[in-house]
């Protein structure tokens, strides 16, 4: 196994779970770290990281409905520097595998945990999805137009955005923080808190007078002329995004509008006209005709493509930001190093093939890692 990335010589237990756990997972793997995943049996396993999301970890399959199985797992935490885990709050606790439990025997331990609600409030046992928490935090709101229902990326703005990232952002604080005190710590990392916190940037905007909840005062909201996708002539969209005055005046006179004084970019009365008249404009050309015509300006624009069109993208490709492994498009960890590097993308291991290795790691033998495991989850069949 590689050993490139930051984080090489941490260990982190990652209990299977769905969405932003795997994910959270992914990234500390992809920079470095020996990441364990404790995947549930075959016979009770519905969903999980899978594929691209469990590349960099290695697999242990146990039946934490049996006792030796919890004392299994119990001992690979104890070897371990960090733990995710996103079941709902106490059941961990239930399993004789919550915080308490380590308290004692390894108090350096960093306890990630992973919900949508959160460890407490009135919501903490109700379930939940990246939707619904993008709609409670306000989100979900300033992703709409006027007349039609709000929609947002699926899974990127809550369950991975205001989720996973400010999971691993929370881990690697804590780790940094037990190395100077000696002490580990619980991470509460509700998806809800997060996608708040993301919504800084726009409160501070609305705390000024600029972030108006009205749409068709805000160019943000769809209702503009130079901020919003439009359709071309193949059906396919052209996104623009000119705020700032010089790149506004360049995206007029590019679209062959030198004749629209730039001066009354923010006159909200003018967009309705002047919306309309960018359309039509759009609608004249196809969408890589017109990226032809914008390459190489500072009018703010970009075409909006298909994920198999982004991986071919000149810019993505010199960036490497795409792989394919066994047939299949993996994204390219992030961000870059200039010095420890990152690991490069793999085929993600088989349910269990790790779990005799690991067993034998946590001085647990050989006889009775067999009896743990069964014959074929040991060999990682």
């Amino acid at each position: 196994m590689s050993t490139a990335g930051p984080l090489a010589g941490y260990r982190v237990i990652e209990f299977a779970g769905i969405g932003p756990g795997p994910f959270a997972g992914m990234l500390l793997a992809d920079l470095g770290a020996d990441v364990v995943l404790i995947e549930r049996p075959a016979a009770q396993r519905s969903l999980g990281g899978g594929g691209a999301l469990n590349r960099g970890k290695r697999s242990i399959c146990l039946d934490l409905k049996r006792a030796e199985a919890r004392e299994a797992a119990r001992a690979l935490v104890l070897g371990a520097d960090a733990l995710i885990e996103g079941y709902r709050p106490g059941v961990m606790e239930r399993l004789g595998l919550g915080p308490a439990d380590f308290e004692a025997a390894h108090p350096r331990l960093v306890y990630g945990r992973i919900t949508g609600w959160g460890q407490s409030g009135p919501l903490a046992q109700t379930a939940g999805h990246d939707i619904n928490y993008a709609a409670l935090s306000g989100a979900l709101s300033i992703a709409s137009r006027r007349g039609v229902a709000p929609s947002l990326p699926a899974t990127m703005l809550g369950d991975l955005g205001g989720g996973a990232l400010f999971l691993v952002i929370g881990l690697l604080s804590a780790l940094l923080e037990a190395r100077r005190s000696g002490r580990g710590q619980v991470v509460d990392a509700a998806i809800v808190d997060g996608l708040s916190c993301l919504s800084a940037l726009l409160l501070s905007l609305r705390g000024q007078g600029l972030w108006q909840d009205d749409p068709t005062q805000n160019f943000f909201l769809h209702e503009s002329p130079f901020y919003d996708c439009f359709e071309c002539a193949d059906g396919h969209y052209l996104s623009l995004g000119a705020i700032e005055p010089a790149f506004y005046r360049e995206l007029l006179q590019r679209l062959e509008l030198a004749d629209e004084d730039p001066a009354r970019q923010y006159d909200t009365a003018d967009w309705p006209r002047l919306r309309a008249r960018v359309a039509q404009r759009l609608r004249e050309r196809t969408r890589d005709e017109w990226v032809g015509r914008f390459e190489g300006s500072d009018a703010c624009v970009a075409p909006v493509l298909s994920l198999a069109e982004a991986a071919a993208h000149p810019h993505q490709r010199a960036r490497g930001n795409h792989v394919e492994i066994d047939g299949h498009l993996q994204a390219c960890a992030a961000p870059r190093f200039s010095r420890s590097g990152i690991r490069a993308p793999q085929a993600a291991p088989l349910p269990g093939q790790d779990g005799m290795a690991l067993l034998l790691e946590a001085g647990i033998t050989a006889e009775q890692a067999q009896s743990l495991l069964g014959d074929d989850l040991a060999s990682g069949h």
